[in-house]
């Protein structure tokens, strides 16, 4: 039997079937409701049955809902879809494997959901973009690859560098300063034009595969030639951002050393080096900060159409708030840049063990036409496939960064919904 006002459980004592008759009897003259039992049933008519336990006739629904929320109508995560207020097969605990109802899926059109990202999200946007649209990405970075590397082998080659002269070891020591200074400027000016071949080709990676993961983060199919077309009038503001930012930090490291270096052009050597290892250590710090304050510039002076000083700006309040998180993830874009180039060392290493046996001239210490053909390729190797990925997740990050801020995803859908 169930308990009901004025009945008896099973097992109470006559002193306590009194109380609870006088107690109904005193509630019904003052017109009162019955002292309930601290546990009762649902609402409904309930009737005992011999054969079993209480079986409930009426109130399904709505017992139902109290157990498993409302329907799929109201936002419920039990109810069976199209039939608001009925329960599913769920009771209350989401089963293992199955979608819940009242948490849509953000809408992907492209490359990556449109909602916040995870740093593993980002790296797989990257590496994503490069498989689908992968004729315009191995395209740009392999033509670009090729052509810097290219040039910098014959630079490499034929440029009177003066590293006979600088070398302690195989070469004659420069017995006058003039000879140093010449040896030095040699040596530099090979450097510079390799660091400029180097700066063009970076320089027009980062514009052009900005454009195609923007693309593709919308799902629009884009070649080549649309991307230059896209990113030729932004090419030379990106040239002065990606000159300005490393002079930056050039400019910090020596503002931290030169204290030092005048210490210990002074007389106190011992403490003009400690002073420089310490500036040193501080300016890194200073360095790395903004770096990464301004790592998110490129994307947005590509994207947002903007001047290298509003990118900058645009950049910095980016990433305020988000300083560590920016880190991590652009930390580890290098270290995957890093390994892929390892890998590729790796491959022409013992390729070049192959050729010419182990006891060969090494890969790194050649300066013939074979050994420096074999450097080029393993760099056009890992340069076709850094390239992609380090400007991807650049672009990716930026695009998070204005989601988690601005609400990006919402204009991305519905410029991915006219698209279609």
């Amino acid at each position: 039997m169930t308990d009901s006002p004025g009945r008896t459980s099973p097992g109470s004592s006559p002193s306590e079937e009194t109380d609870k008759a006088a107690d109904a009897a005193e509630a019904a003259q003052e017109g009162r409701p019955a002292q309930w039992a601290q546990e009762q049933p649902p609402p409904g008519d309930w009737s005992a049955s011999a054969q079993g336990p209480p079986r409930q006739r009426g109130g399904t629904g709505e017992r139902a809902r109290a157990r498993t929320g409302p329907g799929p109508g109201h936002g419920g995560a039990g109810g069976v879809p199209g039939q608001p207020g009925r329960p599913g097969p769920q009771t209350g605990r989401q089963q293992p494997g199955r979608p819940q109802w009242g948490r849509p899926q953000a809408p992907q059109p492209g490359v990556i959901p449109l909602r916040p990202l995870q740093a593993g999200e980002i790296v797989e946007g990257a590496v994503r973009t490069m498989r689908i649209h992968w004729r315009a990405v191995l395209g740009i970075s392999l033509t670009i690859a090729v052509g810097t590397q290219a040039v910098a082998t014959v630079v490499d080659r034929l440029w009177d560098r003066g590293t006979p002269e600088l070398d302690p070891l195989g070469g004659a020591t420069p017995e006058t300063p003039q000879e140093l200074v010449g040896a030095i400027g040699n040596g530099l000016g090979g450097l510079g034009v390799v660091w400029l071949l180097s700066l063009v080709g970076s320089i027009t990676a980062a514009a052009l595969l900005t454009v195609i993961v923007s693309r593709a983060v919308l799902g629009r199919p884009v070649t080549a030639r649309e991307a230059w077309r896209s990113a030729r009038p932004q090419l030379g503001r990106m040239a002065g951002l990606m000159v300005l930012v490393p002079l930056l930090l050039i400019g910090v490291f020596a503002v931290g050393i030169v204290w030092g270096l005048l210490v210990a052009a002074a007389g106190a050597e011992q403490a003009g080096m400690s002073l420089t290892a310490l500036g040193g250590l501080a300016a890194m710090v200073v360095a790395t900060w903004l770096w990464i304050r301004y790592s998110l510039a490129a994307p947005a002076l590509m994207l947002e159409k903007q001047g290298v000083a509003a990118a900058m700006q645009r950049s910095a309040k980016l990433v305020r708030g988000s300083w560590w998180r920016v880190f991590g993830i652009q930390l580890i874009s290098i270290l995957i840049t890093a390994l892929v180039g390892l890998l590729a060392q790796a491959v022409v290493l013992v390729f070049d063990v192959f050729i010419h046996g182990a006891g060969g001239q090494s890969v790194a210490d050649a300066t013939d036409w074979a050994s420096l053909i074999e450097i080029g390729i393993a760099a056009v190797v890992s340069s076709a496939l850094t390239l992609p990925v380090s400007a991807g997740m650049t672009a990716l990050l930026y695009m998070d960064q204005r989601i988690r801020r601005e609400s990006l995803d919402v204009e991305l859908a519905r410029s991915a919904g006219e698209g279609k």
